[in-house]
C-alpha cells in the first residue's frame, strides 16, 4: 500500500506486485479534507479511510512518503502529521511501514530523482499500464511510492540482512576481545630505562 500524506489531500493506493518489476494496480483514491476543519478532525478523517483501506485491503507492508524539507512549514507539519497517523494505524496492525523520499520515488518510477509531478504521473501510467492517468498528483504519487517499494523491498531486506550480520560480527568480536582482556597476563614495567 502506498500512501501520499497530506491534510488536504492524502493519496493511498494498492498495488500487487508479481515476477521481477511486474505490478498491477488494486485500487487508488485520494481523501481530502476541508481546510477550515479543525486539525483532530481532519486526522481524523484521514486516520478513518487509512484504517478502513488497511482492513479492506490487507496490504503486507505500507509505503509513505518521508517528510524531510518543505518550503512551507506548516504544510510540512501537516504532512509528517499524517504520517504520523497513518504509521500509527499500520503498527495497530502489525503492518511494516517504510519510508521512502521523495526523490527515491522519482528515481525509481522515472530515473530521474529530480522529476517533476507530470513525469511521474506519466511513467506511473505506463507502468501499470493504466487506460487513463491517475488524478489528482495525489493518486500518481500514491502508486509511485508503491511501485518504489515494490522495487527497492530486495535491496532493502538484503541492506538489512547485511547490517544484522555486521552487528552479530561486532557482537562476537567485542566478546572475544572481553575474554582476550580476562586472559591477559599483566605487563609489568621495569624502573630502569628502555
Amino acid at each position: 500500500m502506498g500512501v501520499d500524506p497530506g491534510l488536504t489531500r492524502c493519496g493511498l493506493s494498492v498495488i500487487q506486485s508479481g515476477k521481477g518489476r511486474q505490478v498491477i494496480a488494486l485500487d487508488v483514491d485520494v481523501v481530502r479534507t476541508p481546510a477550515e476543519h479543525p486539525l483532530a478532525h481532519r486526522l481524523l478523517t484521514i486516520s478513518d479511510a487509512v484504517e478502513h483501506w488497511m482492513d479492506t485491503h490487507r496490504p503486507d507492508v505500507i509505503a509513505v512518503e518521508r517528510v524531510f524539507a518543505h518550503q512551507n512549514a506548516s504544510t510540512a507539519m501537516g504532512t509528517a502529521q499524517a504520517a504520523g497517523v497513518i504509521a500509527l494505524a499500520a503498527a495497530r496492525r502489525d503492518i511494516d511501514v517504510h519510508f521512502h523520499t521523495p526523490s527515491e520515488v522519482k528515481a525509481a518510477v522515472t530515473g530521474n530523482g529530480r522529476a517533476g509531478k507530470a513525469q511521474v504521473t506519466e511513467m506511473v501510467t505506463r507502468i501499470l499500464t493504466l487506460q487513463q492517468k491517475p488524478t489528482p498528483a495525489d493518486a500518481a504519487d500514491a502508486l509511485a511510492l508503491a511501485i518504489c517499494h515494490c522495487w527497492r523491498a530486495p535491496m532493502i531486506a538484503r541492506m538489512a540482512e547485511a547490517e544484522a550480520m555486521a552487528a552479530e560480527q561486532r557482537r562476537k568480536y567485542q566478546a572475544t576481545l572481553k575474554a582476550a582482556k580476562g586472559h591477559a597476563k599483566p605487563v609489568r614495567m621495569s624502573r630502569s630505562g628502555t
